[in-house]
């Protein structure tokens, strides 16, 4: 069994590849360009990919695949119809960064709420040498006790931020975009009710077309002057012009983003225009990303493919 990896560098240069050579003939490829995909899996009978895109104008030149394991949740850049035509299996890898992305969750959250990068640069600077007092209280900012946490997507992640929430003693409030989640852990409320309400919003929801530019001008204009919106599911949910126009003109109080519409960030996305850290922070999809969450996805797929050697696929992804 001939196996390919597309796009190791996703998985970082720290985990070791070589669990699958038991496996089959293992190929491994840091990146792959469209131009080349053809004749990298040719001869495959397992493409191992992040997020190289598979269709029917790939796919029909690799005449003995069996297998894709996709080393992600998400599974929009395989054409499942087509691969569904011709019987080939596709897997997927879930619940591998809950922890990590929940985590996440609170490092931007703080970051912001205590406005450290201003502290951080405060003493740093030296401006705190031979300070007239003990502390400094220029930038303000509050406990989350008593304050009100809303929730967009209360999947796994969604849950374990709400637990954590909960026990920083914050009332905890949902809005399910599909009308269809009822969690009775929580209080279910509408869109509305959660932007007027929330002192923290955060995004935990897949992009479909109910979530898609969903957070725009309208709903910043519904939020909290002292509101922070936290976006950890995917960048369109989140309109970023409206979001720049929404922190420049102090509409809310600050943002953390972990992903974005265009990964990487194109070069005129108007956000890198603020530099104020105590106001946006945005890092780079590294939410998911912990050095225990990455280890998951390696033996996530290591057992999709195991098992589906032996005729008991695993994680198998239909539509």
């Amino acid at each position: 069994m001939k196996i390919v990896i597309l796009d190791a560098n996703t998985l970082g240069d720290d985990l070791d590849l070589g669990v699958f050579d038991t496996l089959g003939d293992v190929e491994v490829f840091g990146f792959t360009a469209p131009e080349v995909v053809v004749e990298r899996i040719k001869d495959a009978h397992v493409i191992i990919t992040n997020k190289v895109v598979l269709n029917e104008s790939n796919l029909q030149h690799a005449k003995h695949i069996e297998l894709i394991c996709l080393t992600a949740t998400g599974t929009n850049n395989v054409d499942k119809v087509y691969t569904n035509s011709r019987g080939i299996v596709v897997s997927n890898v879930v619940g591998y960064s809950t922890d990590s992305v929940a985590q996440h969750t609170f490092a931007l959250l703080f970051y912001l709420y205590e406005k450290l990068a201003y502290y951080d640069n405060y003493v740093k600077s030296g401006t705190y040498v031979g300070d007239e007092i003990f502390t400094h209280f220029d930038r303000k900012f509050h406990e989350l006790v008593g304050k009100t946490w809303g929730i967009i997507g209360l999947g796994n992640i969604g849950r374990k931020v709400a637990t954590i929430a909960e026990a920083f003693g914050c009332k905890v409030i949902y809005y399910s975009t599909s009308g269809k989640n009822n969690q009775q852990a929580y209080e279910q409320v509408d869109f509305d009710t959660l932007l007027m309400t929330s002192d923290i919003i955060s995004i935990h929801a897949p992009l479909n077309e109910d979530t898609d530019g969903l957070i725009n001008d309208e709903a910043f204009e519904k939020m909290k002057a002292t509101a922070v919106l936290l976006n950890l599911g995917r960048g369109r949910i989140v309109v970023e012009d409206d979001l720049c126009k929404a922190l420049n003109q102090n509409q809310i109080a600050g943002a953390g983003l972990d992903v974005l519409e265009y990964e990487p960030i194109n070069e005129d996305n108007p956000l890198l225009g603020i530099q104020d850290s105590t106001k946006l922070l945005i890092t780079p999809h590294i939410a998911w990303a912990s050095v225990e969450a990455r280890k998951r996805v390696v033996d996530e797929v290591k057992e999709n493919i195991a098992s589906y050697k032996v005729g008991k696929p695993r994680n198998q992804v239909m539509k």
